[in-house]
């Protein structure tokens, strides 16, 4: 895997990696089907699940999503620097007038502050690469580690509304935005 991550690397030369002090974040590629299918299951057993779209559970789903992940470049890899095994993924969206920010991390990578620094890198990235000074996130109200997350970034509760993603299960979903003044 570590000549995999190298050729990547080298392949992307100029494209978006970021480095911080424990992790990497890279475009997802094709390759990367194996970690998503690991990272869609575990999602899958959440009790975070009812709030997001359904993940696939299959070889030929994890390929396929993972494929449109990549084909679209708006979807990072999350790993640590000593690793090439990605644990979480991170979205950023051109919505017109801000940019929208997605995120999933695999359980046992919770509670350890990855979240924070590969959100809070990303956004500083599109600042400071993009000129993005308008950001904006979503997730359930129900959903206490990401409004925390959302929170300590700086993001403020603007608006809620119900939503559901599954039939029969409703939810109090909260629009949050992050504005970067300089």
């Amino acid at each position: 895997m570590k000549k995999l991550y190298r050729f990547i690397r080298k392949a992307f030369k100029g494209d978006v990696f970021i480095d911080t002090e424990r992790l990497t974040i890279r475009y997802v590629v094709d390759e990367d089907w194996e970690d998503m299918l690991k990272l869609f299951t575990d999602f899958s057993n959440s009790p975070y699940v009812y709030y997001d779209l359904e993940k696939p559970l299959d070889e030929a789903g994890a390929r396929y999503r993972t494929e449109r992940y990549a084909d679209s470049r708006i979807f990072y890899a999350v790993s640590l620097k000593d690793s090439d095994e990605v644990f979480a993924y991170i979205c950023v969206h051109d919505d017109g007038p801000s940019h929208d920010v997605g995120y999933c991390f695999r359980s046992d990578f919770h509670g350890k502050g990855y979240a924070s620094e590969a959100v809070g890198a990303t956004i500083r990235f599109y600042n400071e690469h993009y000129g993005v000074k308008k950001f904006t996130a979503g997730t359930a109200i129900a959903n206490e580690p990401s409004v925390k997350l959302l929170t300590r970034l700086g993001f403020k509760l603007i608006s809620t509304e119900p939503n559901s993603f599954f039939e029969g299960h409703t939810f109090e979903s909260g629009n949050f935005a992050l504005e970067i003044d300089e």
